[in-house]
């Protein structure tokens, strides 16, 4: 037997109260009485109550609660074998992770402002595949596709400007490895999205969007950070906190350079949205667009249907509820 709602076991503790108060009731009810007058008079006064019914009655109450406890447990036992069919896209995000991303227009800064949103994305996922690119000079799969979203979100957590150890930014090597991952697939379904500040030092986005539009891959791209641009924290190895400087000792001011993710966006037929503190644009870019994409069935398992067991309790509850009030705790003369 199994429960498919264990978390409800939690409830005992209101019932184990519900015991207590009971008991201190009944004492304090007989202490009252004691005070009132002596035993005999007592027993006169009260011959006509049957206390051992009014035991009953409360004893019924309390295992009829037990009893729909177990019912909102959901008890199960005996299974079935069924075909479960899954639809969904196949979705991989590619984050840039260069030190542009510590800039804080967007605060708290956009490399943390992206992994936000991207969590606020996984939850509205039903059965889409998963996976994360990180990339910086150089481009890294973080995540392979999956539907195992824990998993994924553990190596979203990891993400930071640590984790690709060549500096600069290449958004050509990030479109190149999802179109590495996407090889030998579906021509249909695949969505590759980039938040990235737009700026690149390496290789051809163009051209890589390009090589993407053949392979029938959707870039949706997000522009992170402001045209006016901000200057960049870091923390040096004594852990003093400082600007970014160049090879020349410059201050460096990230700028957003939306011109290369809009010529993306327009190659591969998707879609580019400018992120602001109040929208970040990967909701909008999933009710527009994803949402309403046509969907392919990924795989197709057998998996384990537990038959529900809950009425046996629930029925056992309710007669106990409906034997009680016809038990009456007033005894004849």
């Amino acid at each position: 037997m199994r429960f498919a709602q264990v978390y409800y076991v939690y409830g005992v503790w209101a019932i184990l109260a519900l015991v207590i108060f009971l008991i201190w009731a009944a004492r304090r009810k007989k202490s009252v009485m004691r005070k009132f007058a002596d035993e005999p008079a007592l027993r006169e006064i009260a011959s006509c109550v049957n206390f051992k019914a009014q035991t009953a009655k409360s004893v019924i109450i309390i295992f009829a609660l037990i009893f729909c406890l177990f019912a909102l447990m959901r008890p199960q036992w005996g299974f079935q074998w069924r075909e479960v069919k899954r639809m969904g896209l196949d979705i991989l995000i590619a984050v840039d992770t260069s030190k542009s991303m510590l800039a804080t227009d967007i605060k708290p800064n956009r490399l943390e402002r992206s992994k936000l949103a991207i969590r606020d994305l996984v939850k509205r996922l039903k059965g889409d595949r998963i996976g994360l690119i990180a990339f910086s000079g150089t481009a890294f799969l973080q995540c392979p596709l999956t539907v195992d979203y824990n998993g994924f979100l553990l190596a979203l957590n990891d993400l930071s400007i640590s984790t690709i150890p060549r500096g600069g930014t290449s958004i050509s090597s990030a479109i190149m490895r999802a179109v590495k991952s996407y090889e030998g697939g579906a021509k249909k379904y695949k969505i590759l999205v980039i938040i990235t500040d737009g700026e690149y030092h390496e290789g051809d986005p163009v051209r890589a969007a390009e090589e993407a539009a053949r392979e029938n891959i959707k870039v949706f791209c997000i522009g992170v950070g402001t045209a006016e641009g901000e200057l960049i924290w870091t923390t040096d190895k004594s852990g003093k906190r400082r600007f970014l400087k160049d090879k020349e000792e410059n201050i460096v001011k990230s700028r957003l350079n939306e011109n290369i993710l809009q010529k993306i966006a327009l190659i591969t037929e998707g879609m580019y949205v400018r992120s602001s503190g109040a929208e970040f644009g990967l909701d909008l870019i999933y009710e527009r667009r994803l949402s309403k994409m046509e969907r392919r069935e990924i795989k197709a398992q057998m998996a384990k249907h537990y038959n529900e067991r809950f009425q046996i309790p629930l029925c056992l509850a309710l007669t106990l509820l409906i034997i009680e009030p016809f038990i009456n705790d007033r005894k004849r003369r």
